[in-house]
């Protein structure tokens, strides 16, 4: 389960990471408390969050070519230095009492651009440095760090907040300090990179221009049917796999009857059932059959969906809401894998900002059943998500058999195009 983690360089890649996760996560709670306390705007809540979002479908791609182009460890390096930096700033501002709404929007979309520059780089490092027998381990164990901070990160931020607040909904010294810390973290994130020895060289040339790179790209995705469907594989379940979590606070207070502390319990259940995932397919990663096992878990991912809508008490929906938080855990890290295995090394930053990319086009799955849930019931529209989902899935295992014939994965190494 651990094999990727006796590797040093992996180790301060990890932990990096796990910062990183955490202030992400801890982030998300400080600037909600805070936006909501200053404006009591729903909508302005979602602008914040839209600020950060925007940047990463619109700058992704860009992210990819300086992944193939330039150092990937200096850019994971800047990226976090560069978080820390502005992180550091905005808290300033907070403890100073001077922030305002727009100090959110501008500090998201710096926050959300850096992101989509250096996640490229920082997933197509993990190769580089495990090498490929290693990489579903070590992607397991990635996204394992990435749910723990989901669980933890939060509820550490909250808990901050309340104490250094002492009771004053309107006092921002708790959320300042907060962000001291988020702070603290990246820059501990872009210190673990100078302890990696690994170099992470660029893989691709640098004297075409970028939009040709990123045009070679498209190009080689649209030639293999394997790299596109999997990537297509990886937009299905954000389409349709996705609401549960969007509905989760009306289904729990509407459907359940619960109160804030029950909404904490289901969040919690599907983080720990997402956690459980990742490490067993650290646990599991030598197996085989990894195309079929995908389309199962997609197939079940939707199962679970239509239990959890069933849910009529408490207990039932943590139990169910756990098994969607394992199966997507396990189809996400599996799958992002298996598109690196796929891909030549010199194409591996521009083919997962693509990837990155199209995860941005989860709105448009949650818009719609979010809309169904509102003129119908919550259960409802979770049902008819789950039906998509199965429905996508089985559609494209028809279209693209090429996927369900995928064993280890590492096949696809010895025959990719080059």
């Amino acid at each position: 389960m651990w094999d990727s983690l006796r590797n040093q360089d992996f180790r301060f890649i990890w932990s990096g990471h796990l910062a990183s996760s955490f202030a992400m996560n801890m982030q998300m709670v400080a600037r909600g408390w805070l936006v909501y306390a200053m404006t009591t705007s729903p909508t302005k809540l979602a602008w914040v969050m839209l600020s950060f979002m925007v940047p990463q479908v619109i700058f992704s791609l860009a992210g990819g070519v300086f992944a193939d182009r330039y150092n990937k460890k200096k850019v994971v390096a800047v990226a976090q230095s560069l978080n820390c930096s502005a992180t550091l700033i905005l808290a300033v501002i907070i403890l100073m009492d001077r922030v305002t709404f727009w100090d959110f929007i501008w500090f998201g979309f710096f926050n959300g651009t850096v992101l989509a520059l250096s996640m490229p780089a920082r997933t197509a490092f993990i190769p580089d440095v495990v090498g490929e027998r290693l990489l579903f381990n070590a992607m397991a164990l990635s996204t394992t760090s990435m749910n723990l901070a989901r669980i933890l990160g939060p509820a550490l931020a909250g808990a901050m907040i309340a104490v250094l607040a002492g009771g004053n909904t309107t006092s921002a010294f708790g959320v300042g300090v907060v962000y001291i810390v988020i702070a603290v973290l990246y820059f501990f994130s872009a210190i673990s990179m100078a302890f990696v020895e690994t170099p992470g060289r660029p893989a691709a040339r640098r004297d075409s221009r970028a939009l040709q790179d990123i045009r070679e790209a498209w190009q080689y995705v649209v030639r293999s049917e394997l790299i596109l469907g999997l990537i297509i594989l990886s937009i299905i379940p954000f389409l349709w796999g996705m609401g549960v979590s969007s509905v989760m606070p009306a289904f729990n207070q509407d459907v359940l009857g619960g109160g804030p502390d029950d909404l904490g319990l289901l969040m919690g259940a599907m983080g720990i059932g997402a956690i459980a995932g990742s490490l067993w397919l650290a646990r599991m990663s030598q197996m085989g059959r990894k195309g079929l096992v995908m389309y199962i878990l997609s197939g079940l991912w939707a199962v679970a969906i239509v239990l959890f809508a069933l849910s009529t008490t408490l207990w039932a929906a943590m139990f169910t809401v756990a098994l969607v938080g394992l199966c997507s855990s396990i189809f996400m890290s599996m799958n992002r894998s298996l598109i690196q295995l796929a891909v030549a090394p010199h194409m591996r930053g521009r083919v997962m900002s693509i990837d990155m990319m199209s995860h941005g086009l989860m709105p448009l799955g949650i818009i719609p059943i979010s809309y169904i849930a509102e003129v119908r019931t919550i259960d409802f529209a979770l049902v008819v998500s789950a039906g998509l989902l199965a429905v996508s899935t089985v559609l494209l295992a028809l279209l693209m058999p090429a996927i369900g014939r995928i064993d280890k994965g590492y096949e696809m190494a010895d025959t990719r195009a080059s």
